[in-house]
């Protein structure tokens, strides 16, 4: 088998066929066009500003929560810490996956990408749960308004300030990178909750409706909620290899199997490599023969194109005999 490689792969370059026992000979691509796409570099610097900015807003929060005697203050100091965690594994995510493969990690450590968005689903539900219990609370048994409350309201608007500044940041790449998606729902989250704070702070001073904060954070709650389902559901998807949200598979089938001289398709395998990367494999029948590299390499970067789909193995089988040694669910 000869390989294509680009992004680091250590091996050489070049393209070619390998004819083991029988009939079969396989072509792999591995491309850096559309459908393989990197993070930019850029966004290192995005995790660095994101991770100070929050480190500020933490201290800020905890010294005057302490001095304004305010537990609302605190508690979101603790939210935002939690958020710098968040950051740091989003981060290392990226940075893992950029690492070249090894012997024994021959994918690298693209996956990383897909359990740090895992991870920061799953902590945003959890830090969602914690503040909906504290707004349940404080429903039922309402405290008395913080005596510096116009001091909370200027922390919280800070925060609400810095916290979209940095989910402005992650933004442009929110569609393409499910890590990054992660990062962004999470900063984006906490500015909606410090705006939620400012507002109701607001209502509260001008009206003493107190009721008004934990509902508030409730609705909140519920649209972070909602849109973090999402990250959650996509990317345990992901990390059981399923077939990516925006390809069909019934489509890439229908795509091979009307290439001309293909007379059938087995064992197609569309999985995610990363939150960016998307590879495939597949058996083709081609009883004339095999149709030479260029034929497979014009399929791979049709398979980018049309799919993007960058990493592209496909093994030609040119006796019929192999259909009918697989089961029917096997065969397309």
């Amino acid at each position: 088998m000869a390989e294509r490689h680009s992004h680091g792969d250590p091996a050489p370059d070049g393209h070619g066929q390998h004819r083991g026992s029988g009939h079969h000979h396989q072509h792999h691509h591995h491309s850096g066009g559309v459908g393989h796409v990197h993070a930019p570099a850029s966004y290192g610097r995005a995790f660095a500003v994101g991770i100070s900015l929050n480190v500020a807003i933490v201290v800020v929060q905890a010294v005057y929560g302490y001095l304004s005697n305010s537990v609302a203050l605190i508690a979101d100091a603790g939210h935002n810490l939690s958020d710098v965690l968040g950051l740091v594994v989003a981060w290392a995510g990226t940075v893992l996956a950029a690492r070249p493969p090894s012997a024994r990690f021959t994918y690298g450590l693209r996956g990383s990408s897909i359990l740090g968005a895992m991870f920061n689903a799953v902590f945003l539900l959890v830090a969602v749960g914690a503040l909906s219990w504290e707004a349940l609370r404080r429903l039922l048994d309402p405290e008395p308004e913080p005596v510096a409350g116009v001091t909370v309201m200027v922390v919280a608007g800070i925060a609400m300030v810095l916290n979209a500044a940095t989910a402005w940041l992650f933004a442009g790449g929110r569609k393409g990178d499910l890590n990054i998606r992660g990062a962004y729902l999470h900063m984006a989250a906490d500015a909606a909750v410090s705006a939620g704070v400012v507002v109701a702070g607001l209502v509260i001073l001008l009206t003493g409706w107190l009721w008004l904060d934990p509902v508030l954070s409730l609705l909140i709650n519920a649209v972070i909620v909602w849109g973090t389902w999402s990250l959650l559901r996509d990317s345990v998807a992901m990390s059981l290899a399923a077939v990516p949200a925006g390809i069909d598979p019934e489509e890439v089938r229908a795509f091979l199997v009307t290439e001309p001289g293909v007379a059938g398709l087995h064992d197609l395998h569309i999985w995610p490599m990363s939150t960016t990367e998307t590879a495939l494999t597949a058996h083709l029948l081609v009883p004339a023969g095999h149709p030479g590299d260029t034929v497979l390499m014009r399929l791979a970067a049709e398979l980018r194109a049309r799919f993007g789909i960058g990493h592209v193995t496909l093994q030609v089988e040119t006796d019929p005999a192999t259909l009918c040694a697989l089961a029917p669910e096997h065969v397309v």
